[in-house]
């Protein structure tokens, strides 16, 4: 595990940040382990203050390992939730009271009658007076000993939104539209989603003794900058916690990327530069100033807090060149490698490019993030003859609406009354799907009737696509991961079964280049879920095959962002043709056109918001000096030494 300092200045609450997601949910799951038994010591209870969704859930699961195999007990402890939908059914699937039974509760051996979560089934004449009875039930336990809180989009902790007192305390609220938005995937679509929550207070949240803020993802990296390093403002309900004796937030490298250390830690001290930092420095000083790189003097380095590494390297010129002929070597439009045959010049020899055709496979989380991603990268490999594979790794099937598969049922048995075809297995199928989708309750499991459909329709679509990107029908493969099939926004754990599934189509392939979804930021976590699986299966399963030696990894993003510029490793640019080639390979995917059902917090079309970061991209190292080009699609290599 790898803890990156804290630094000091622009930080205004104590904060560390861990390599990866589960660094911090062990670092902070210890820290609440130690506490209860420190407690439990003194003949003390232990008041927790918890929060739910999907940043916690590492914290839970590794208390319940240490429940489990360690013996921590949780007989001195009591719990207050921050918050609940209202209102909310408790067996509902988006129930915190649910979700915190099925993470936490059922598997520990907390006394029922110390758990207290916020009542979403009240009727609201009642809500006030529970509100204040819930205020004085924390007060009556001794106050809260650890408040657990994640951080949302806008800032909020728990439920309070912008506009939030630093005072407020339990209380009916109004939800923002961009909470409601983002909570879209847990209730299948915003439509269902509540308007309305009660929530513990700011003032609730900072009375507590100790405060421990946690955020993952490049998504949460803006406003996690704005609460540690901004204004006290109540339009960030977090940025509050800069007051607070006791508060410690808790990151990955991804969600710290945007606070002053990461992002440019030159203007803070010294630091050591290496070929990346000098990269980043100097692409960031280009913006700053909005000149190309070749442009940039030496009063640009001085002036912007980069004397150092121009005392270092004796000019501006030197400097600037060296990153530009860096840039200008990650551009390539041939992904796969260019053959000796069609070399220039001047071209640029890669690892790997004496080996042509290459056997490429590329995982695609759902059925359409090959296309969105990297379908220009895609198109491109195949027109250049590699022998080309698309595995995609799960269904993607709760991302239909109910409506399509409602018409797809009644599409196939219209064709067969039009083709006289047998109908009573195609009727009686119609019939359980018109009969479940007329009676289902909002975020409501599909029937397995409704799932089949709506799985074939993802794999049509997949099908289309891929032919009309020139696959072979025989180099689309289907995986169905076992980790995604619940039916329900929320997964289950990887296991090995998934892992084996991925290491089958690998050892099937023995692939030259393997391209994978390094866009972590999905609301769901699939891709990081699919990512790991692949990581898992390489380390596990398959790192003594001998096509190991000459394999790649490329990740791309694109559905949710792109990549830093001095991240990239590999931009191919796309000609306005094969910019609307991929768009059109996009249309393929039906189901997803005109309305994503889980949007996320970007609400243009997938090919609009593809379109977008690659036209964006070029237009970026058309600024950096270098060739302008209609769009770009990126790529940086996964480190393969630790799994051969």
């Amino acid at each position: 595990m790898t803890e990156h300092q804290t630094s000091t200045n622009p930080e205004r609450i104590k904060t560390h940040v861990y390599e990866a997601p589960a660094d911090v949910s062990a670092a902070v799951a210890n820290e609440i382990a130690e506490l209860i038994k420190t407690k439990a010591q003194k003949g003390e209870m232990c008041v927790l203050g918890l929060a739910t969704g999907a940043t916690p859930v590492g914290v839970y699961d590794e208390l319940v390992r240490m429940h489990r195999q360690d013996g921590l007990s949780f007989q001195n402890v009591i719990t207050f939730n921050l918050d609940e939908y209202f209102p909310m059914c408790p067996r509902a699937l988006q129930s915190y009271k649910l979700f915190m039974s099925e993470y936490l509760f059922d598997h520990i051996d907390i006394k029922p009658e110390n758990i207290n979560i916020p009542d979403g089934t009240l009727d609201e004449k009642e809500v006030h007076d529970y509100c204040v009875n819930y205020e004085k039930a924390i007060e009556d336990a001794g106050g809260i000993d650890l408040q657990l809180l994640g951080i949302g989009r806008t800032g909020h902790i728990g439920f309070n939104e912008p506009g939030s007192s630093r005072d407020s305390v339990t209380r009916l609220i109004a939800l923002d539209y961009l909470t409601r938005l983002d909570a879209a995937s847990d209730f299948f679509g915003l439509e269902n989603v509540p308007h309305r929550a009660i929530t513990m207070g700011v003032g609730s949240a900072m009375n507590a003794k100790r405060i421990i803020m946690m955020a993952f993802g490049e998504n949460k990296a803006p406003i996690v900058a704005r609460a540690i390093e901004g204004s006290i403002t109540e339009a960030v309900a977090a940025s509050f916690l800069q007051e607070h004796p006791d508060s410690t937030v808790m990151l990955d490298e991804a969600a710290a990327e945007d606070l002053t250390r990461f992002k440019c830690p030159w203007v803070l001290g010294p630091v050591d530069w290496d070929d990346h930092l000098v990269r980043k420095a100097v692409t960031w000083l280009a913006d700053q100033v909005d000149k190309p790189v070749l442009k940039l003097t030496d009063e640009d380095y001085n002036e912007h807090h980069l004397q150092e590494l121009l005392a270092t390297e004796g000019s501006a010129y030197k400097i600037s060149l060296k990153v530009f002929r860096t840039l200008q070597h990650t551009i390539t439009g041939w992904p796969g490698g260019k053959p000796a045959e069609e070399r220039l010049p001047g071209d640029i020899v890669r690892s790997r490019d004496e080996v042509f055709p290459k056997r490429i496979l590329v995982f695609s989380p759902h059925p359409d993030d090959d296309v969105i991603s990297m379908g220009g990268t895609l198109l491109r490999l195949v027109d250049q003859g590699h022998e080309v594979h698309v595995a995609f790794q799960t269904s993607g099937a709760i991302a239909v609406f109910d409506h399509d598969a409602s018409r797809y049922a009644e599409f196939v048995l219209d064709v067969n009354r039009e083709f006289n075809i047998d109908q009573n297995d195609s009727a009686g199928l119609a019939e359980k799907v018109g009969d479940f989708l007329r009676n289902k309750e909002p975020g409501q499991v599909d029937s397995k009737e409704v799932l089949a459909i709506k799985t074939a329709i993802r794999c049509s679509e997949a099908r289309a696509a891929g032919q009309y990107c020139g696959l072979p029908e025989e180099h689309t493969h289907f995986l169905n991961m076992p980790f995604y099939e619940t039916g329900r926004v929320r997964k289950s754990d990887l296991g090995d079964a998934d892992i084996e599934i991925v290491a089958d189509i690998l050892r099937k392939v023995k692939p030259h280049q393997i391209y994978a979804a390094g866009d972590l930021s999905d609301p769901h976590g699939t891709h990081r879920m699919c990512l790991t699986a692949l990581k898992l299966a390489l380390a596990e399963k398959v790192s003594d095959e001998p096509w190991m030696s000459e394999c790649e990894v490329w990740l791309y993003r694109g559905a949710w962002q792109e990549w830093p510029l001095a991240e990239i490793e590999m931009a191919v640019p796309l000609s306005p043709g094969e910019l609307a080639r991929k768009r059109n390979a996009i249309f393929m995917h039906e189901s997803q056109k005109d309305r994503a059902l889980f949007p996320g917090r970007d609400q243009r079309e997938f090919w609009q918001r593809a379109q977008g970061r690659n036209r964006t991209l070029a237009t970026q190292y058309d600024k950096l000096g270098l060739a302008e080009y209609e769009a770009m699609e990126a790529f940086v290599s996964m480190d393969m030494e630790q799994y051969r």
